[in-house]
């Protein structure tokens, strides 16, 4: 089955493509299209994360294993794109380059049928230029959470503070 994906840049101007690509075809593969299509070198360090229908980040599927102390990561390698999205999950997030952070959404639009004579993956269509660096984000931090008081009151930290 051929999967039909649009991969929207999360920024203010509309950044986005259409991509068609076999549904067998893994994450590793999905992620070189996306690269390609956005005009990516596709040499940094990226990741697919599931998330709910809220876009709230859930799993992780890395790139490449970087968990520590065993943790079990699925992999882009082993992960297909038919295992994630469905009719029922068609959301995902992707971010590449973890140090400028483009992050982008990726919506299931449609499942059809493969069409002869057709290469996938195929971009059916590209909206917006990628902007010369990414777009900000805006982390907010918790308001409940005073830095400055947990600074002055350090003494209360089970630790030795002479400890070397």
């Amino acid at each position: 089955m051929i999967y039909k994906i649009r991969v929207i840049l999360d920024a203010e101007d509309d950044v986005f493509r259409d991509i068609e690509i076999e549904g067998n075809r893994t994450l590793e593969e999905f992620h070189n299209t996306i690269t390609q299509s956005f005009g990516f070198l596709g040499n940094e360090m990226a990741s697919f994360y599931t998330c709910d229908d809220e876009w709230n980040q859930e799993e992780e599927i890395a790139l490449s294993d970087m968990g520590e102390g065993g943790a079990d990561l699925r992999s882009m390698q082993e992960t297909h794109i038919e295992d994630l999205l469905t009719k029922n999950t068609p959301k995902l997030i992707y971010v590449y380059d973890f140090l400028s952070m483009w992050t982008f959404f990726v919506e299931l639009a449609d499942i059809v049928e493969k069409e002869d004579g057709r290469a996938y993956p195929n971009i059916l269509f590209s909206f917006g230029e990628l902007p010369d660096s990414p777009p900000e984000k805006n982390f907010e931090s918790d308001p409940m959470f005073d830095f400055d008081d947990t600074l002055d009151n350090y003494e209360d930290l089970d630790f030795d503070e002479n400890w070397n």
